[in-house]
């Protein structure tokens, strides 16, 4: 059974929990730095692909000033970073969940918008990590 993991969404669309902002610009306080009164925080600008983690009823009803997103990488590109992701083993138990602050997400079928397995970067989060979302259909085994 395929499952519609992802759809494309009008730019006019109210952002919801779980799209994608590609090149989003992030915010990085410069470490170390003790903010002194009447002083600026110096900081960098970097890109990176995120997942909206807010509540969509927040967003949509504008509860929060805030909005939590969480860095995603290509497994891909994880595969690069760490040989453990590219043994079959690896992505086996990322994708059964049992990798704490990751989260696999399934390919993009979509025409013109096709991408490869979306990894959720928890680790960084105000929180350690979320609880694994509940889908209705799970991602096929690695082969």
């Amino acid at each position: 059974m395929k499952f519609p993991w992802y759809e494309i969404v009008d730019k006019d669309e109210p952002v919801l929990q779980g799209d994608f902002l590609l090149s989003c610009p992030v915010f990085i306080p410069a470490p170390n730095f003790t903010l002194k009164e009447n002083e600026e925080l110096p900081f960098e600008i970097a890109e990176y692909d995120v997942i909206v983690m807010s509540q969509s009823c927040d967003l949509v009803l504008e509860k929060i000033d805030l909005v939590l997103v969480c860095p995603i990488w290509l497994l891909s590109e994880m595969e690069k970073k760490n040989d453990f992701f590219k043994k079959r083993e690896g992505k086996e138990t990322l994708r059964q969940g049992n990798i704490p602050g990751y989260h696999l997400l399934n390919k993009c079928e979509i025409e013109n918008i096709r991408r490869d397995f979306v990894v959720v970067d928890f680790r960084n989060s105000y929180a350690r990590f979320f609880m694994r979302v509940g889908l209705p259909i799970d991602i096929p085994l690695f082969k």
